[in-house]
């Protein structure tokens, strides 16, 4: 998809988003970031104008190279795979805080394993202390009010049929696997690897905030810190 990802209307509200993560993390300039899934490095290249030092990783080449292209300074983006992090040795114990946001990385597997894969490996790139934002599908929401997902109560996956659009406006059909949290299973799978959660909030795109965990938002904001 690339750069016509851009054009989606849930990626429009970058600047909140990043308002509130900064301020719910702590972040300062000079602090180094970890973004997870990071697609075309929307919320890195904002923390990097801010002079927050961001290393965004994704599985998608199209979507690093549009990232990379006129990055600011201090925003740094590589091909990799979120599920391998914890092989990425190099990376351990290198980042003040981490970002996963949007389902770049998490919560689109359908083996339970890989989330935990993505969560353990964020967990080992953390020095003591950092800190993590992670959003998650909100499996109330879906079973309330997405109409069009079937829903599978035994493992907790959305599946979704829709169209994904490229640049020029071509259409491809494309069937979405998306895997749909509790606060509680948010909970008991960070404490796993490690993590402790400090809050989780109901959000949606482009409003991220304090809310209390309802039924009625399509996200959860998940704060939590390597203990």
């Amino acid at each position: 998809m690339g750069a016509a990802y851009l054009r989606y209307s849930f990626t429009m509200g970058t600047t909140q988003e990043c308002d509130h993560v900064v301020e719910a993390l702590g972040l300062v300039p000079g602090m180094r970031v970890l973004d997870v899934g990071c697609g075309p490095g929307r919320h890195s290249r904002e923390l990097a104008r801010r002079g927050i030092h961001c290393h965004g990783i994704d599985i998608s080449e199209d979507f690093i190279e549009v990232a990379r292209t006129d990055a600011p300074e201090g925003a740094l983006f590589e091909r990799r795979d979120a599920r391998d992090l914890a092989s990425a040795t190099h990376l351990h114990g290198s980042f003040d805080a981490a970002i996963c946001l949007c389902q770049g990385a998490f919560g689109m597997h359908v083996d339970d394993r890989q989330d935990h894969d993505v969560i353990a490996g964020i967990a080992a790139c953390l020095r003591s202390q950092g800190r993590l934002a992670l959003t998650a599908f909100n499996a109330f929401f879906v079973v309330k009010h997405h109409q069009e997902a079937i829903f599978d109560p035994a493992t907790g996956v959305s599946v979704e049929n829709t169209v994904v659009r490229n640049t020029a406006g071509e259409g491809k059909d494309v069937r979405l696997w998306t895997g749909c949290y509790t606060p509680r299973e948010l909970r008991l799978l960070l404490a796993a690897e490690g993590l402790v959660v400090d809050r989780i909030s109901s959000v949606e795109p482009g409003a991220y905030g304090d809310g209390e965990p309802s039924l009625d938002s399509p996200e959860y904001l998940v704060v939590a810190r390597r203990v």
